[in-house]
């Protein structure tokens, strides 16, 4: 219940949906049941006779109870046919079960438009709140997850839930209202048979109950194997170049089709569960019905009860729709063992609290001036340290490159500056502040990040060159590309700045997608950049125009880059050697190269290499 209250809590203000559709309800049961009400009232008009009616309106002078349903029709019926005729009260009887029809579908329809725009709006809240929880967490959280699971989640267990939450209402207030409705109306017509009738329904419920137990333990299941499922789609398509390249489609096919195979299954299961719930009550109520015909029946027959023919058939009407609100019942706890268990997946998602947040008193970085210094600065994944105690200074307007083996720890290095990760150990200051104790936004905004993978959204060369600044004008756009040695070939694609890059920027050469993202950087203007072996990944050419860009990118910039080929930081103002997570060395290209440490080593092996 605790899951499901929470689930509801998202349909805020509740209140907006719950009391319309309360009321809509309410009148649509009474019309509703008064329609089978009515049945028996009609077909006494059609076996009235007038001399009977004249002697039962002599005999009964008061009006009865509305509680003794039966002889309260009986009563007024007998007076229109005693008033108006058989045939005028035939009419009258007529049109007020089509008034009656009218009215109840009008609220039907009023409840299930009110409920549907609960549905609507708790499904957009709660997209909502895990869409915006997923944003909010720390890079290494999308490390460990699986990328499927967690599009599985936003997208098909929170349409799961949606339904979850509303039909729990409709099982929770309409069905047992009209089923009590139903019930009143029995009890009113005859209480010996309804009493009789009674004992035989337990034995339904009980039968439906066993059918649905295991239903919430399949369908955590199918949510799981669902979730792997979509990650090793999102795989193949991502990897598709390798899988084709290594011959391994026919594996890939395995590992989807095997994962598939075992969802079909799970559902298959729920599916046989859910199905047999259906003929199983419909053969109960079947089998209730005609017990109930058959001990009517002898009592009519035998006199023994006060049940006219024509009311027993309008008591047999309703009580063949006694089964169906609870049927709905039965059906609904299906769908809700299937949406709880979705909702504890979605609630999990929600939960999940990002472990890099602003301090309580962060306060707002509006420049950098000086410099950025690493204090003592410690770092592990886990037992696995990557940065042992680093001390470093990062001057502003100079331009600073990281080298090393790698897995010495320059990518963590950089990452810790706009705490895309946080240190164990030590302390990170910009212009004396520490980054823990600054707003993320105000931090992130100095900087303007290259990496060596261009990360391009499946949108227009204009768009993306213009993420960081929506508000951008196409005269400064232009500006950045031209910047970026970008401008030229995006003229010349097809449709110009308007062209659409593909899915992660497939159209474009590796080379034109990081121009774009040096043009993205550039329009940002930030007073920092990291430049993540921005280079590494091009071919020749490219690598030539790229740098150009970087170097226009780099003026008047503190820059910090980490650089596969040393050829391209040589005129770096410092050079930072990283190894095994320590600085061993430090100074300018040919302070090191005298020096002959490791960073001669590293130069002389790429030397070697080239030639």
């Amino acid at each position: 219940m605790k899951t499901y209250f929470r689930l509801l809590s998202f349909a805020k203000p509740i209140e907006k949906f719950a009391i319309p559709y309360i009321i809509a309800t309410i009148f649509s049961v009474i019309f509703n049941t008064l329609n089978l009400a009515l049945l028996a009232p009609l077909l006494q008009t059609l076996f009235s006779e007038k001399n009977k009616c004249e002697a039962a309106v002599a005999k009964v002078t008061e009006e009865p109870s509305v509680w003794n349903l039966g002889a309260f029709f009986t009563y007024h019926v007998d007076g229109l046919v005693n008033q108006y005729t058989a045939w005028g009260a035939l009419k009258i009887v007529c049109g007020v079960i089509v008034v009656s029809v009218i009215l109840g579908n009008l609220f039907r329809y009023m409840a299930q438009r009110t409920m549907e725009n609960m549905r609507s709006h708790t499904l957009l809240n709660l997209r909502k709140a895990v869409f915006g929880n997923v944003m909010d967490l720390q890079m290494s959280y999308f490390n460990n997850e699986r990328k499927g699971n967690i599009i599985s989640k936003v997208a098909s267990d929170v349409q799961i839930v949606q339904f979850s939450v509303t039909g729990t209402l409709q099982v929770i207030f309409k069905e047992p209202l009209q089923l009590i409705a139903y019930l009143f109306t029995l009890f009113a017509l005859s209480t010996k048979l309804t009493l009789f009738s009674l004992l035989i329904i337990p034995i339904s419920a009980f039968v439906i109950s066993r059918i649905v137990k295991k239903l919430k333990q399949q369908a955590v299941l199918s949510q799981e194997v669902y979730g792997n499922m979509i990650s090793y789609l999102d795989e193949a398509l991502s990897g598709m170049k390798i899988i084709k390249a290594f011959n391994a489609t026919d594996y890939t096919k395995q590992k989807f089709n095997n994962e598939n195979r075992k969802y079909t299954s799970i559902m298959k299961a729920m599916a046989r569960r859910q199905q047999l719930a259906s003929p199983v009550s419909e053969a109960l109520s079947v089998s209730m019905v005609a017990g109930i015909v058959l001990y009517g029946g002898y009592l009519v027959l035998t006199h023994q009860s006060a049940l006219s023919a024509a009311a027993f058939i309008g008591y047999i009407a309703v009580f063949s729709q006694l089964m169906r609100p609870a049927k709905a019942i039965s059906d609904s706890f299906t769908s809700i063992h299937s949406g709880i268990a979705a909702g504890e997946r979605v609630l999990e998602l929600i939960d999940e609290k990002p472990q890099i947040v602003n301090a309580p008193n962060a306060v707002a970085l509006t420049g950098f001036k000086d410099t950025i210094k690493f204090e003592n600065v410690s770092f592990a994944y886990g037992d696995n340290a990557v940065l042992n105690n680093v001390n470093l200074q990062i001057p502003a307007g100079k331009t600073v490159a990281l080298v090393g083996p790698s897995g010495g720890g320059k990518s963590t290095l950089m990452d810790l500056i706009p705490r895309f990760i946080e240190p164990q150990n030590g302390q990170i200051l910009v212009d004396g502040h520490d980054i823990s104790q600054v707003t993320m936004e105000s931090l992130r905004n100095l900087m303007g990040v290259v990496n060596q993978e261009s990360i391009l959204f499946n949108d227009t060369i204009y768009n993306n060159i213009a993420f960081a600044k929506p508000n951008a004008t196409p005269e400064q756009v232009e500006a950045a590309a031209r910047i970026a040695n970008a401008h030229n070939f995006i003229i010349a694609t097809e449709n110009g700045y308007q062209t659409n890059v593909g899915d992660r920027g497939t159209k474009l050469s590796g080379g034109q997608k990081q121009r774009i993202s040096i043009a993205r950087a550039v329009l940002s203007n930030p007073p920092i950049m990291l430049l993540d072996e921005a280079t590494s990944a091009l071919d020749t050419e490219s690598e030539k125009l790229v740098q150009e860009a970087l170097n226009n990118l780099m003026k008047d910039r503190t820059s910090l880059i980490i650089a596969h080929r040393l050829s391209t930081i040589q005129n770096a103002d410092i050079i930072v050697v990283l190894e095994s997570g320590r600085i061993v060395e430090q100074g300018t290209h040919a302070e090191l190269m005298q020096s002959k440490g490791l960073y001669r080593k590293l130069i002389d092996m790429q030397t070697f290499q080239s030639e």
